[in-house]
């Protein structure tokens, strides 16, 4: 199997997949008596599912606090701000400026 092919293959990998790949890897280079070549092989395959799965899960992380924004902003939206319902929050009157020309 080619590199790329390796590579398109763990592409088409869930996040869980690929833990549960790199795991297997890992119990191999510590429990198994393998050749040096091979280890290196299955280390720098681990060091690429490693990879891949910090980019799926940061991926994720994105998208989740994207939702959580979105659905905030619905919230907001729904039940209208403040200042659109004609409360003065925010605003000044000339009193509280200490605007008031009759002192």
């Amino acid at each position: 199997m080619t590199k790329e092919n390796e590579n398109k293959k763990m592409e088409d990998m869930s996040y869980e997949e690929a833990v549960k790949k790199l795991e297997e890897i890992v119990n191999r280079l510590e429990n198994a008596e393998i050749p040096l070549e091979d280890s290196l092989s299955s280390f720098q395959e681990g060091i690429a599912l490693s990879r891949y799965c910090r980019e799926k899960l940061a991926e994720i992380e994105y998208k989740v606090e994207y939702l959580l924004k979105e659905e905030q902003q619905q919230s907001i939206d729904s039940e209208g701000s403040p200042d659109s319902e004609g409360s003065t929050t925010g605003s000044t009157t000339m009193e509280e400026n200490g605007d008031n020309k009759d002192e």
